[in-house]
């Protein structure tokens, strides 16, 4: 069969360095930190005391008092974000069959808050349990997609993927198939997490998987760099508006770009650690490259997963070498976790974001935080280290991988009709 082209036609983000889509953009090009100390608990116990938290994010400016009770933090998150994405596509019930618009929208953690503070309340509390009515609800990793598709009418597929932090480009590559199979018109997708929170950070402490700089915040996201210590936790989320191609240009939607292709993969290796070989990376690159048919010369951009932790910032410039040749040293390679800190389940969105504005705009957003070059990484590819890059581009690729060896990777290209 033939299948149908799929274009971005809304954008939403919340994030560590800008509450909307274009506050982010501003910062990811002015290379902006948005690591400072934690705020939302006393953190003097904790191995780790700084994150990337939002900002100035009062949920009362955006839901009333009864309905900030029923949702957990990465349900907010989300629900604000896809509503930037739904506005800013001009998608509503005048112009599109509801019936054929899905949401799917993923967490990789759901609401561990409110599981934290109930648990907590269960077990320092009264002898009779006493448990918030909407403590499930709240929690479950699929509420939020619920809630986007009951505010907004939406009664295609409706569900949420759950693979660690690849979770959310996991959800779009989904709703990306679901659209070009002809099974609906558009999706509002992504993902949104909030993890900032004692459990959050003290079992990624016991994992030694976050950097301890302490004294220097700002410059402890440092992917690629010889010195990295560990990934930054953030926080936030955001949603693609995707849409059938002919379905967008009859309506007369503004286009960002065309979702080209998608890859997914399998380490089959370890339950934290990367393949050695970077072999699940590589095949989630290749297959990529083959489902959006595009020459690996018309790909000049990678926004890596680069997380800042020792063995993943080592596989993944080894994958991208093995996929593309000599050409991979003609791309410009970034890693905006530098700026946003991990936001495990909504990473993959928001560096899908960044890789369509990067598109859109020919603007490169550097990786901040190098300082030193790892001799274990080839210093002849790009980083964009330190500096934003002006440059024309025909496509981007953006890979997430997640723990249990989920590997997901997306292209976007530049719309031609």
């Amino acid at each position: 069969m033939e299948l149908k082209r799929v274009v971005v036609t809304g954008l939403g983000a919340i994030t560590p360095i800008g509450n909307n889509v274009s506050d982010y953009w501003e910062a990811l090009k002015a290379g902006v930190s948005g690591a400072a100390g934690i705020t939302r608990f006393d953190p003097s116990k904790f191995k780790t005391q700084f994150a990337c938290e939002v900002k100035g994010f009062d949920p009362l400016n955006f839901f009333d008092r009864k309905e900030v009770r029923k949702y957990d933090l990465f349900s907010q998150y989300g629900i604000v974000a896809a509503d930037e994405a739904i506005a800013d596509s001009g998608l509503n019930a005048e112009n599109t069959d509801l019936d054929q618009v899905g949401v799917i929208w993923s967490s990789g953690i759901g609401g561990i808050s409110t599981l934290f503070e109930e648990l907590r309340g269960f077990v320092t509390g009264a002898e009779t349990p006493r448990f918030n009515p909407f403590f499930i609800p709240k929690m479950i990793s699929d509420i939020t997609a619920g809630h986007i598709s009951i505010k907004y009418g939406y009664r295609g597929p409706n569900f949420a993927i759950v693979s660690a932090c690849a979770s959310s480009a996991n959800a779009l590559i989904d709703a990306f198939n679901y659209i070009r199979l002809g099974k609906a018109v558009a999706f509002i997708s992504g993902g949104s997490e909030a993890a900032v929170n004692q459990p959050g950070v003290g079992g990624f402490n016991a994992m030694h998987a976050l950097s301890t700089r302490n004294d220097d915040p700002k410059t402890a996201s440092r992917p690629f760099d010889k010195d990295r210590d560990g990934f930054v936790i953030g926080e936030g989320g955001g949603g693609l508006v995707l849409e059938e191609m002919e379905h967008a240009i009859k309506r007369g939607a503004k286009i960002y770009a065309e979702f080209a292709g998608g890859g997914l993969s399998g380490d089959a290796h370890h339950m934290t650690a990367p393949h050695p070989e970077s072999y699940g990376a590589y095949l989630s690159m290749k297959r990529a490259v083959d489902d959006a048919n595009i020459a690996l010369d018309q790909i000049g951009h990678v926004n890596t997963h680069g997380t800042s932790t020792s063995l993943g910032d080592i596989v993944e410039p080894q994958a991208i070498i093995k996929v593309f040749g000599e050409h991979a040293y003609k791309m410009s390679i970034n890693s905006t976790k530098s700026m946003t800190g991990h936001l495990l389940g909504g990473a993959g969105v928001i560096e899908a974001i960044a890789s369509i504005l990067a598109v859109k705009n020919g603007i490169i957003p550097p990786t901040i935080n190098h300082f030193t070059d790892d001799p274990e990484i080839d210093s002849k590819l790009d980083f964009t280290f330190n500096k934003a890059k002006e440059r024309e581009l025909n496509a981007a690729l953006s890979n997430t991988f997640g723990f249990g060896g989920h590997n997901a990777t997306i292209i976007f290209k530049k719309f031609v009709r």
